[in-house]
């Protein structure tokens, strides 16, 4: 199947490593021109290296997505790279886990700026690039947790469902400009960021990491975590062409873990 993806540009935030960078990944080698994101330039630099055996049409622009003026810069650096945006995919690192009782208030402000304002200032800066657009897409990773709160990521379950709605908003506001607005919610996928989350669980339930994955793994459907390839085939097709007439869902791509029916 074509996803009409040959030539598309793609700004992905958060695309150094993780479930960003198996994004990036697809969409290159679907034909895509690609920039890449992150805040450490090691990463973003490995990164990088790994894309170049996929395309020569990428790069890759450091930045912090929580800070508005580097929103623009990275914005601005696709436009003087390629031209225009087609997709943007919004992506920051998930917040740390924690009870309420747990947390303060300035860890709360911090994950309303990683989680939520990132989501925002991305889109606000790249709304002008992509009304120019003939196949405009918008897609933001959150988590399944939007729909199925976990013990223990209190933040990442309340700020993560302010995300999807403000993209659920952004759907109907401006469908009428042929812009899709979608969330993505990945489940249980092996990133570095799901191996910090089953190291804290480990600590807390004094057993160790592979152990907390197997206990997972059971409680999902399909018997498994997912791979970052799994998901990053998902959130290709969802910007692409292709989808063109989907537009407004929160499709969840966890194994079957959650059990709502919506």
């Amino acid at each position: 199947m074509d996803l009409f993806l040959k030539d598309k540009v793609a700004l992905i935030a958060g695309s150094s490593k993780g479930l960003g960078f198996a994004t990036a990944r697809m969409l290159a080698q679907e034909g895509a021109k690609v920039v890449i994101n992150g805040r450490d330039e090691d990463n973003l630099e490995i990164a990088a290296n790994d894309l170049l055996q996929i395309s020569k049409t990428f790069s890759s622009f450091p930045a912090d997505v929580t800070i508005q003026e580097q929103c623009k810069k990275v914005v601005d650096h696709t436009i003087e790279k390629f031209g225009r945006i087609d997709i943007l995919i919004t992506n920051s690192g998930g917040p740390p886990a924690g009870t309420f009782s747990d947390l303060s208030i300035d860890d709360w402000r911090k994950a309303i700026d990683l989680s939520f304002m990132s989501h925002l200032l991305l889109i606000k800066s790249s709304l002008p690039h992509l009304r120019k657009s003939k196949s405009p897409a918008v897609l933001a990773i959150t988590s399944f947790t939007v729909k199925h709160p976990l013990d223990n990521l209190i933040l990442s379950n309340t700020v993560r469902a302010s995300t999807a709605a403000l993209i659920k908003s952004l759907s109907i506001e401006l469908g009428n400009e042929n812009i899709r607005f979608n969330s993505i919610l990945p489940g249980w996928t092996r990133t570095d960021r799901v191996n910090d989350l089953l190291s804290f669980r480990a600590q807390k339930a004094n057993t160790d990491p592979d152990f907390e994955a197997e206990k997972i793994s059971a409680e999902i459907p399909l018997g498994r975590m997912a791979t970052p390839e799994e998901f990053g085939r998902a959130a290709a097709f969802l910007v692409s062409p292709a989808a063109s007439y989907i537009n407004g869902v929160m499709l969840n791509v966890d194994g079957g873990i959650s059990r709502s029916l919506f």
